[in-house]
């Protein structure tokens, strides 16, 4: 094995079948499909089937994935799981998934929250570009549903179940992962957590009676967190990588809330429309978000091979991850040249983004009290 850039030649899905609308949640909790559209996006979202499992549904994903890229499961050298729904604490789901693919190689799962497929996707490379392994499948999946309290509408509208898979691959071409950021602040960690079912509070009467076994969220910081991280995040890898936000051919960004990916927009100076947006009918699929928005940005050609991708993801931990990179093989696009065109305006512009961002960050507090007041009404 020799050292190589790592490139994306395979990616795959699994939804489960059932939908579930906002019109159907109206019958079960206090809320309208206005209600949860107007303040999210979100129409609709799928939910696990009886026979769904994180296991299965990841398994799914990869097969599609690996058919994909032309490989058995035996090519594989290395499986990487990022979820935070595993079928049990004990054994790692990813071993399940590596059993049920028959494939014949290490696995490990990777709690990162909704980050944790772009946590998966930055390990890979580096495993490939370390020259240690070839071939490795990256999965993102969850069943958030397990976890909701189905009779708190402030939680159970956001989330559903999905799973999407890729296939990283050794290439001696330019292209792949042109950089990244990984970042974490555990002070916010009761933001967004289940209160029991841990070592630090294991399932009791109290569990139950409390229903301290469902997901809790802080909305208003949570939000402000998002917003503050989504387009800072990218705007720091993207410069990184020696490029401008204009530059970028799409944006993929976590599907947790449509407002957060429209402020992201605003504050890059980059048109919506150059942001893949499926949240209206997944909703937030935590590890799966990404990938699965991924995915359906190649198969509705919005996602080319030699196109420049920037891929941001933020959630429980709070962590966030974001990564660009182009797509498939070819030659790098001139934009990347250390000494391009692009590089020499990315310096000019980024001396004005400074004060840009500096407007933007004290208009946060803003955005938060309405954030609040629209929840209360």
């Amino acid at each position: 094995m020799s050292e190589g850039y790592a490139r994306i030649t395979g990616w795959g899905k699994y939804v489960p079948a059932r939908v579930v609308t906002n019109d159907d949640l109206a019958k079960i909790v206090d809320t309208s499909d206005e209600w949860i559209t107007s303040r999210t996006g979100i129409r609709e979202r799928r939910l696990r089937g009886e026979n769904d499992t994180t296991s299965s549904m990841g398994a799914a994903a990869g097969r599609e994935a690996l058919a994909s890229a032309g490989l058995r499961p035996a090519d594989l050298d290395l499986i990487i799981v990022a979820t935070s729904s595993p079928d049990y604490l004990l054994p790692s789901v990813a071993s399940q998934i590596q059993h049920l693919l028959g494939a014949a190689c290490g696995a490990f799962t990777m709690v990162a929250g909704c980050a944790g497929w772009v946590y998966g996707l930055t390990t890979a490379s580096q495993f490939i570009a370390a020259g240690t392994y070839n071939r490795i499948l990256v999965i993102g999946v969850e069943i958030i549903s397990f976890a909701l309290d189905w009779t708190d509408r402030t939680t159970c509208v956001l989330f559903g179940d999905a799973a999407a898979a890729t296939v990283v691959e050794a290439s001696e071409e330019p292209g792949g992962i042109l950089a990244m950021e990984l970042g974490s602040d555990g002070s916010g960690a009761h933001a967004l957590y289940v209160p029991d079912g841990g070592s630090a509070s294991p399932i009791s009467q109290r569990t139950i009676d409390e229903r301290r076994q469902y997901l809790r969220m802080d909305g208003p910081d949570v939000f402000k967190f998002a917003v503050r991280t989504l387009s800072s995040s990218l705007k720091r890898t993207v410069y990184q990588a020696g490029l401008t936000p204009d530059e970028i051919d799409l944006y993929i960004p976590h599907q947790a809330n449509k407002r957060i990916i429209e402020t992201a927009a605003r504050q890059l100076r980059v048109p919506l429309d150059r942001f893949y947006i499926n949240i209206d009918r997944y909703g937030n699929t935590s590890a799966a978000s990404v990938p699965l928005a991924m995915v359906e940005a190649i198969e509705e050609g919005r996602l080319k091979d030699g196109d420049l991708v920037a891929m941001c993801a933020f959630g429980a931990g709070l962590t966030w991850a974001t990564v660009v990179m182009q797509m498939g093989t070819g030659e790098l696009s001139a934009a990347y040249s250390l000494f391009s065109v692009a590089r020499a305006r990315f310096l000019a512009r980024r001396a004005s983004d400074v004060v840009f961002d500096t407007a933007q960050g004290a208009l946060l507090p803003l955005y938060t009290r309405i954030y609040g007041l629209r929840k209360r009404l």
